[in-house]
């Protein structure tokens, strides 16, 4: 071969060296996040869920992108959004925001890997066959809140022991409803309670709630674990305040915001798990083979400006279970 051949020859295979190297790059995978509520209020989670993914090697907008898609509580929107998810073929679905999410995504799909974050069994939900074996395409994380209920009560009563009459507010629409109510009114009968169930199904209903509560003399109010509560927290905290009745909710982030007290999972803890999860998933692991995580992180908080404003004075025992206490 001429030498000016050889030259050509060698100039353009190096030419064609980049565009082969950029066939060869894997494209950046592409997660879908369902959520039955809308991103106000979950800006610490969202950060935890990253990080975690982070830790995993898998950075947002550098080698990993998310496709958000949130129902805003409208539930009959999530099976038209885990269809638009499955439509864009994305690697793996994280679904939270209670039943609805993980529901809608399992019957868009039964072949892209779900990775669910809930407060409820998904055994009992038929999600997954079991914790240990989950089988099919869904695991993730569970925090079961839905069980603390009677929990909260108990806590409830001991930080107001004059309140014979509790009102509960659940929401209908969610599949754990029923049994998180039931579970409600097994404890209050243990506790010597009396308890009455007022429901919502938007917070356009909340007004009415209160009003029933004034109506029929509940001492205190426990809120349900539903996402419709959780992502109208500011309207719940300010008409408790207005009405004077002593609250229990489910997450710190309602204490935060002014709530007497809360109790249940660090949601936070929760979908760090979940992204821990995503990262195996993106690496090659089968959602059959990863078992179903029980969050064990628990928290007790107590806001201790607004017990004085409605004349509380939490007793001690209660005080040193607190995780964490609000000055």
């Amino acid at each position: 071969m001429r030498r000016r051949d050889f030259i050509k020859a060698i100039t353009g295979s190096a030419a064609a060296w980049p565009l082969a190297a950029r066939a060869q790059q894997p494209a950046m995978p592409v997660i879908g996040f369902l959520h039955s509520q809308s991103p106000d209020g979950y800006t610490a989670v969202l950060a935890s869920f990253r990080q975690s993914l982070k830790e995993a090697g898998f950075v947002e907008g550098q080698n990993l992108a998310i496709e958000y898609r949130w129902a805003s509580d409208q539930l009959d929107r999530l099976p038209a959004l885990a269809a638009d998810l499955v439509g864009r073929r994305v690697a793996v679905i994280v679904a939270g925001g209670g039943p609805p999410s993980t529901l809608a995504a399992k019957s868009a799909t039964a072949t892209i890997p779900i990775v669910l974050v809930t407060g409820s069994d998904p055994v009992a939900l038929g999600l997954v066959a079991s914790l240990n074996r989950p089988g099919g395409n869904v695991t993730g994380v569970t925090f079961i809140t839905s069980r603390l209920a009677g929990k909260r009560l108990d806590l409830l009563c001991e930080l107001v022991p004059q309140a014979t009459t509790v009102a509960y507010f659940s929401d209908p629409r969610f599949q754990t409803a029923a049994e998180e109510t039931n579970d409600v009114l097994v404890a209050a009968r243990t506790l010597g309670r009396q308890v009455f169930v007022v429901e919502a199904r938007s917070d356009s209903d909340f007004e009415a709630a209160f009003a029933t509560l004034v109506q029929r003399g509940a001492g205190a109010l426990l809120v349900g674990a539903f996402p419709l509560f959780t992502s109208n927290r500011d309207k719940l905290v300010a008409l408790a305040a207005r009405h004077k009745i002593p609250a229990v909710y489910q997450n710190r982030d309602y204490a935060l915001d002014g709530g007497l007290m809360s109790y249940g999972a660090s949601q936070v803890d929760a979908f760090r798990l979940g992204g821990t999860y995503v990262g195996k998933i993106l690496k090659g692991a089968k959602p059959a083979d990863l078992p179903v995580q029980q969050s064990t992180r628990f928290e007790l908080v107590i806001n201790l400006k607004t017990a004085k404003a409605l004349g509380l004075d939490p007793p001690p025992k209660l005080l040193a279970l607190a995780n964490e206490v609000i000055e």
